[in-house]
């Protein structure tokens, strides 16, 4: 017999594969376009940028903290590496991508040390950071979009071309990309010391340090893998539209923080896992997509999304306050 529970109703995962499969359904039914090859192919691709950000937010959810300046900071770096290119013929892709990948990290690192030493709520600082972020960029850049690039940022690639039924798609390389970052992300949450050590911050981050663990510095290392999931991120987007927008990315973030909730990820820190990230990215994927599909307006779904991470947080707390009242009897 199979193993079948990994869909049992109890766990996070379990009830986000069967809302998965009802949406699949309703959706196929009620829109022939939605089962459609072509679609679904849009669609990951689409919400690859999403879910790259949703990756790096699990992370530093995981140990008990929250960024939402990560949008700023992808934002930002897309905007820094076409400048290069732009007036210093700054054209080699590996160093861009490198410089890219080290200005995401180091914003990220600069939050988790703001945070960590003058002891502010993770999201009063990240949304601080957030604002001024943007506000520079937007300072600096009057808002213009650039369209001269690199021709290694904006040609597009098939990665995996394949056939079926006498028609040809492609698997393109945003989707590529973030089925690789999810196998890091994987690996590093469970299969490596510093994975429980994430884990261990936030379940309980007095007695991770009791046992020794680094608080400090396992911070610094989940806001620095955000900030550089961040930056990789923005490139990706600027490879799917070809142009560098700078509030093209802005505004995503309750879509983000949506999913990885969804995904069993818990507001409070120590739990979730990759897979269900992901799921929760597709779930947000393939409401959008399925209610666009049958006319129903975006609107909408900004009240589902805001009902969702009420929910949570809700949820969340009822968990912990029954966790603390049970520890008292």
């Amino acid at each position: 017999m199979p193993n079948l529970s990994f869909f049992k109703p109890q766990s996070s995962q379990g009830w986000l594969a069967w809302v998965l499969l009802c949406c699949f359904i309703i959706f196929s039914f009620a829109s022939d376009q939605f089962l459609t090859v072509q679609n679904l192919l849009d669609l990951t691709e689409s919400y690859a940028v999403t879910g790259i950000f949703a990756l790096g937010l699990f992370v530093v959810l995981v140990t008990g903290g929250i960024d939402i300046s990560f949008a700023a900071v992808a934002s930002v770096v897309q905007y820094l590496i076409a400048t290069l290119f732009i007036q210093f013929q700054f054209d080699n892709a590996f160093l861009s991508l490198l410089l890219a990948v080290f200005c995401g990290a180091l914003f990220g690192m600069v939050n988790a040390v703001l945070i960590y030493s003058l002891r502010i709520v993770s999201i009063i600082i990240t949304i601080s950071m957030q604002s001024l972020l943007f506000g520079i960029l937007m300072w600096l850049t009057d808002g213009r979009s650039l369209y001269s690039l690199p021709e290694w940022w904006v040609t597009l690639r098939s990665v995996l071309p394949f056939q079926l039924h006498g028609q040809h798609f492609q698997i393109g390389l945003p989707l590529i990309v973030m089925l690789g970052i999810t196998l890091l992300t994987w690996i590093l949450l469970n299969k490596t010391h510093l994975g429980r050590q994430l884990y261990a911050v936030g379940g309980d981050q007095e007695s991770a340090r009791r046992i020794g663990i680094r608080v400090g510095l396992i911070h610094i290392f989940a806001y620095g893998y955000l900030g550089a999931l961040a930056a990789i991120g923005g490139m990706v987007q600027v490879y799917r539209m070809g142009e560098v927008v700078p509030n093209a990315l802005v505004g995503r973030e309750l879509d983000v923080l949506a999913a990885t909730v969804l995904g069993g990820a818990s507001l409070m820190g120590g739990k979730g896992t990759v897979v269900g990230t992901l799921m929760g990215v597709f779930l947000i994927a393939i409401l959008k997509n399925g209610l666009n599909l049958i006319g129903v307006s975006d609107y909408f779904m900004n009240i589902v999304i805001g009902g969702v991470i009420m929910l949570a947080i809700a949820v969340t707390h009822y968990k912990k306050r029954k966790e603390t009242d049970v520890s008292f009897v």
